[in-house]
């Protein structure tokens, strides 16, 4: 059992070592933890404490199972936000920007009024909070409230697009420059390497024609080798 206490002694471990003769000439300054245990000591409760249910108790059970275990904390937005990225995997790849400013800011959007919202960028999290309002509010199923949001979501990311052409096209213009395209240079590498690829073909192929020549020009250069057999039988022949 006195295994189990070490960990609740590793402050008094530490400041005996700190004053006996050994450490003292290789650890000079005491480690930053030691002053924050000495202040805020850890807890010496041994006994482990029920874990909290997140889901009602099954009245069926007669014996408890797992007792000490925390039950799995499932939200009704995970599985909206599974389904909603499968179909759109290319959303995740669109920057977002997670910063907050007092850790509230959820309590301040109101999905009664669409997908726009102050502050927010459209992305699948708006996708996932209206989907859900609906369910909740408007009493449709999961179903119907997905494609009534998606149909919503599709029309402000087309009105995006849109308002993207246009700014370019005024840009362009007035003589700005965006350079190519993510499509352009992905052309590009791929006319390199296709070019690439024909030249070591090429190569590849006067190689294998090469030898295909030197082989029937050298066929009947080559000296006959010698057969036992039939040096025999031409010595035997000879009187």
């Amino acid at each position: 059992m006195g295994r189990h206490f070490r960990p609740a002694r590793v402050y008094q471990t530490a400041k005996k070592s700190l004053a006996s003769r050994i450490l003292q000439d290789e650890v000079r300054t005491p480690p930053a933890w030691l002053q924050t245990v000495e202040t805020i000591p850890p807890t010496e409760v041994l006994t482990r404490p029920y874990a909290i249910q997140h889901t009602a108790p099954n009245p069926r059970a007669k014996k408890p199972r797992k007792l000490f275990r925390p039950t799995r904390i499932v939200y009704p937005e995970d599985q909206l936000r599974k389904d909603f990225y499968r179909d759109h995997p290319w959303e995740l790849a669109r920057p977002r920007i997670i910063l907050e400013m007092d850790g509230m800011d959820g309590r301040y959007r109101d999905w009664s009024k669409g997908l726009r919202q102050l502050g927010m960028p459209l992305c699948g999290e708006s996708v996932v909070q209206r989907q859900l309002w609906v369910m909740e509010n408007e009493g449709k199923s999961k179903e119907q409230a997905y494609d009534e949001v998606r149909r919503e979501f599709y029309k402000l990311r087309q009105e995006e697009e849109v308002e993207r052409r246009i700014a370019q096209e005024e840009a362009r213009m007035v003589g700005a420059y965006f350079g190519k395209t993510a499509l352009q240079v992905g052309m590009e590498l791929e006319d390199k390497e296709f070019e690439r690829w024909k030249k070591w073909a090429h190569e590849e192929t006067m190689r294998i024609e090469s030898e295909r020549s030197q082989a029937y020009t050298s066929f009947g250069d080559e000296p006959a080798e010698a057969d036992p057999i039939l040096d025999e039988v031409t010595q035997a022949a000879v009187p």
